[in-house]
């Protein structure tokens, strides 16, 4: 019975999911907020389901009464969440508050299914990052000094690196995180959102030579750090996002250009003096040559998309720990091998839903200094997913970037979260903006009549 329970449960999932990928973007050619709200409320159905369904199997595998628990608390979060910002912040993107709560709905059931006692760390630390988040967005919406403190984001982003560069713990090769108290923190992952508020603060008004060339200088010396600690894929995160955040600002092409042969240039040399470097590209170039040693973790990867298939094993019935780190830096190959190919696709093309948002926010503000920041969170997000699945499916070289939202990590989850809130406060501030627009219309339109 239970055999037959899994085979079909994974056949639903990927419908269900299917149809929730496909309302991510019919919902755009409503114009009715009721017709908009239908679709909303039944994305919030189809992720209750998907939940439902995958929870169910997983209870059937272990029979443990703690998962029916740690189940039923995982609904009421995610049914608070929705309540929350639905109450809170009713100007809010419905669509992204959606997309966030399917992507740690996806995060929950593959995580407990691998490692029960971690799921319940990772849960404990997403209730933090919650509350955090929930203050966010009045923040951005009602503090207007933020984008007086641009030295203030580069000297504490600076400070925190250093920290990690002198004190941190080696893991794999780099020097990642601190332990406070007990916890382990990855510095980074807060310091990428503090360095877009920086660059945002230093092009926003002013973007001739000098001010680039200082603003470069700066943001150089965040790479730098990180290169020194050996923390490349969050370097060349920085490095990508502030040649994002560059050329939007300028609209010169010269810079991107100039930016790129630099970035070239600067490969070769890691590759050259890093050990680990090169053993990701040997892994990449051939896996299965070094399928003892460098490739071992990415044919592992290869392997379990590969069985997996387009519809994938069901759920509890691949072996994922055979991939080393899965849960952080390889857990897209997981879900494809139990959940299948096509739920891996639906799942990336919710992640591009949540950045064609993000741009799309950016593109509609008008105060320039939030419109950059927009901009490079949203870059943030999209090139940390797009670097994390490339080199799960041997894309690009591996960069040890986890997937957010999904991948087990506090420090990466509550960052993946600050970010979420900040778009919806801009979301807001975007809102409060077309709101005075029209009233500006309707007080110039009574001026004339009256004349």
């Amino acid at each position: 019975m239970n055999n037959i329970i899994i085979e079909i449960s994974k056949y639903l999932l990927i419908i269900l999911f299917a149809i929730y990928t496909y309302q991510c973007f019919a919902v755009f050619k409503y114009k009715r907020i009721e017709n908009k709200y239908r679709v909303f409320v039944g994305q919030n159905i189809i992720m209750f389901l998907i939940h439902l369904m995958a929870f169910i199997v997983i209870y059937l595998n272990n029979n443990d009464t703690k998962i029916l628990y740690f189940y039923i608390i995982q609904v009421i979060y995610l049914f608070g969440v929705i309540l929350i910002y639905k109450i809170a912040y009713p100007k809010v993107s419905r669509l992204v508050v959606n997309n966030m709560c399917m992507l740690l709905a996806i995060s929950f059931i593959i995580i407990t299914r691998i490692d029960f006692d971690k799921s319940i760390r990772q849960f404990k630390i997403l209730l933090l990052a919650t509350v955090v988040s929930l203050l966010v967005p009045v923040i951005i919406s009602k503090l207007k000094f933020l984008k007086k403190l641009t030295y203030v984001y580069a000297g504490v982003g600076l400070c925190l690196l250093a920290i990690v560069m002198i004190l941190g713990r080696l893991s794999y090769g780099a020097k990642l995180s601190f332990s406070i108290a007990g916890i382990s923190v990855q510095p980074s992952e807060f310091v990428k959102i503090i360095f877009v508020f920086f660059v945002a603060g230093m092009l926003y008004e002013n973007t001739e030579f000098k001010q680039v060339v200082k603003a470069s200088l700066i943001a150089a010396v965040h790479v730098l750090i990180l290169v020194v600690s050996k923390d490349l894929g969050a370097a060349l995160i920085f490095f990508f996002v502030y040649l994002v955040m560059l050329f939007v600002a300028t609209k010169k092409p010269v810079y991107l250009g100039a930016g790129l042969v630099c970035g070239s240039v600067a490969s070769v040399i890691a590759y050259y003096l890093f050990a680990h470097v090169r053993t990701r590209v040997i892994a990449w170039k051939d896996p299965f040559s070094v399928i003892d040693n460098e490739g071992y973790q990415i044919t592992q990867s290869l392997f379990a998309i590969g069985t997996g298939g387009f519809f994938g094993l069901g759920l509890c019935q691949g072996i994922p720990t055979d991939i080393p780190v899965v849960l952080e830096d390889f857990i897209f190959a997981a879900i494809c091998e139990e959940m299948g190919a096509i739920f891996g696709i639906c799942l990336i093309i919710v992640c591009v839903s949540c950045i064609i948002m993000f741009l799309n926010i950016a593109m509609q503000i008008k105060d320039q200094f939030y419109k950059l920041v927009a901009l490079g969170l949203g870059t943030v997000y999209g090139f940390q997913v797009f670097l994390t699945i490339g080199g799960v499916t041997k894309f690009i070289p591996s960069t040890g970037v986890t997937l957010p939202l999904v991948s087990y990590g506090g420090s990466s989850l509550l960052s993946t979260m600050i970010i979420f809130a900040i778009i919806q406060g801009l979301y807001i501030m975007r809102q409060d903006e077309g709101e005075e627009v029209v009233k500006e219309d309707k007080a110039s339109v009574q001026r004339e009549e009256e004349k």
